[in-house]
């Protein structure tokens, strides 16, 4: 049983390449071979499907602090402060606060522009 499940194209694949290796040493074949993975997609593809997910969330929050700096001034953001910003078909609740905290902890994984954005509203540990 353990061997026809191996040979299942579905298993194979799952399989590592040392263990496929090892297993067509002895004989054991797929039943059929499976379909090859299509490489990942060069940078320049994936820039025209558009924004990412991470990048569309960081877009949301600069837009979020806008309104607050618009509005509030220097005054610095509660961690429970929660920013309505337009999204395509209604206004989104961002939770302003949690994203500058998320934002300060991962500081090292911003672009320059993204550290310079928020330095240009007055975030000064960007």
């Amino acid at each position: 049983r353990w061997l026809q499940q191996q040979t299942q194209p579905g298993t194979w694949t799952q399989l590592s390449t040392e263990q496929q290796k090892r297993l067509a040493a002895l004989g054991v074949q797929p039943d059929q071979a499976p379909a090859p993975t299509p490489p990942p997609a060069p940078a320049a593809a994936r820039a025209t499907k558009g924004p990412s997910k991470a990048q569309t969330a960081f877009q949301r929050g600069l837009a979020a602090l806008t309104q607050w700096v618009e509005r509030e001034g220097d005054r610095p953001v509660p961690r429970g402060a929660v920013v309505e910003v337009d999204g395509e078909t209604e206004p989104v609740p961002v939770r302003l606060g949690v994203w500058i905290s998320n934002m300060r902890a991962r500081r090292e994984k911003l672009t320059t522009e993204q550290l310079a954005a928020l330095r240009h509203l007055g975030m000064k540990w960007a």
